[in-house]
């Protein structure tokens, strides 16, 4: 019996708004063109997309932008294998649209924050929201990336299948690297379909008990996509068959939980993540059972206690530090990218020297005038 998938049409670019295959190729021949000038007069540029995660890492010191948001479009779209390719200037909210139009969806719950966030921008950062524990990273469902180069080429990295690459695979270096190395002008991502069932609870506990019974499932089969412990409530969220699904539920007991819990906490509207706050924010990535660091201020757990999230006065030295005593690394969100700062201070941790050494001999060889987003990273990428 053929699986309901099969019975779907196979998406094509005349299925969605925007500009035309003809038209792509224009843009894109017009981006190549522009990178290929700044490298020639060795001029730095900002790679700008649709904006809405500028807080992220630090301000670049360019005045030349090279705009993103226009180069838009689903190129290609087969849901019946699970591929979709994108060109970089598309928003994340169409090509949601789009996935959901199908029953699919990109498992990696990417944020947004804000109605122009691209598809670019999401790759580039390479953040991923509540579910990215049990589903992947965003880096784990990309398949291949069309790129422009250093010198203004319009290069092709990996494809659109699972086993397709050899050698360096450049494509998914490419996610988080927030476009030091290069433009990126299309990528294809493997996709997933939606679950037949979910659920939502809240159960009310404190949080070293809540930390115990995540420690117990997280060695048990269950249909887990969510778990966070906030003001004194453990919020899990469950994804899978029916009968999965109303099992686990029966047995965690609880309250139900509002769904749009999941979507505040991905997006930070929050309480806990309120501008009106002044402390900085910080994101505190940490092996799942290691012992939260000895730093003051008010904490979020997310990820089952793998990632945690501080608002806190402690210099962020102090951060960093103590973050990687405890097997991890800390990243401070925000301030806005204009109020950032160019000095050498950075929000990423500090890498090791050997670390460092590699990454500054990739970002060479790859964009050798830093030309692109120069300084976004850490002060001398």
């Amino acid at each position: 019996m053929p699986h309901p998938q099969d019975q779907r049409p196979e998406f094509t670019p005349a299925d969605q708004a925007g500009p035309t295959l003809d038209s792509g190729q224009d843009l894109s021949d017009a981006l190549c063109e522009q990178v290929r000038q700044a490298h020639h007069e060795r001029t730095p540029l900002v790679i700008q997309g649709g904006g809405t995660k500028a807080f992220y890492g630090r301000r670049v010191d360019a005045e030349r932008r090279l705009e993103l948001g226009e180069h838009r479009g689903i190129v290609h779209y087969d849901p019946v294998e699970l591929v979709v390719t994108v060109r970089a200037g598309t928003r994340l909210s169409e090509l949601e649209s789009a996935l959901a139009a199908s029953g699919q969806r990109l498992p990696f719950e990417p944020p947004h924050f804000g109605d122009t966030a691209t598809v670019g921008g999401m790759v580039a950062c390479g953040l991923s929201g509540p579910r990215r524990p049990w589903s992947g990273a965003v880096r784990d469902f990309v398949l291949g990336t069309r790129v422009i180069t250093h010198d203004g080429k319009l290069l092709r990295f990996g494809g659109e299948v699972m086993k397709n690459v050899a050698g360096y695979d450049l494509s998914r270096l490419m996610v988080g690297a927030q476009g030091t190395l290069g433009v990126l002008a299309e990528v294809s991502f493997k996709v997933l379909p939606l679950p037949p069932a979910s659920a939502c609870l809240r159960l009310e506990m404190d949080e070293a008990r809540a930390l115990d019974r995540l420690r117990a499932w997280g060695r048990e089969p269950l249909p887990l996509s969510g778990a966070a412990f906030a003001e004194g409530v453990l919020h899990v969220r469950l994804e899978g068959g029916e009968g999965s699904v109303a099992s686990t539920r029966e047995r965690l007991g609880g309250d139900t939980d509002a769904a749009t819990f999941w979507e505040d906490l991905r997006e930070q509207r929050l309480a806990f993540f309120s501008p009106q706050d002044p402390r900085p924010l910080w994101r505190l990535s940490l092996p799942a059972r290691a012992r939260r660091p000895a730093l003051s201020g008010d904490w979020l757990c997310d990820w089952a206690g793998a990632q945690q999230w501080l608002r806190s006065d402690e210099p962020a030295p102090h951060v960093h530090e103590t973050s990687i005593a405890a097997g991890g690394h800390a990243t401070r969100f925000g301030p806005a990218l204009d109020d950032a700062p160019t000095d050498g201070a950075s929000p990423f941790s500090p890498l090791p020297k050997v670390l460092a050494r590699y990454h500054q001999q990739l970002k060479t060889r790859l964009d050798p005038h830093a030309i692109f987003n120069p300084g976004r990273l850490y002060a001398d990428w």
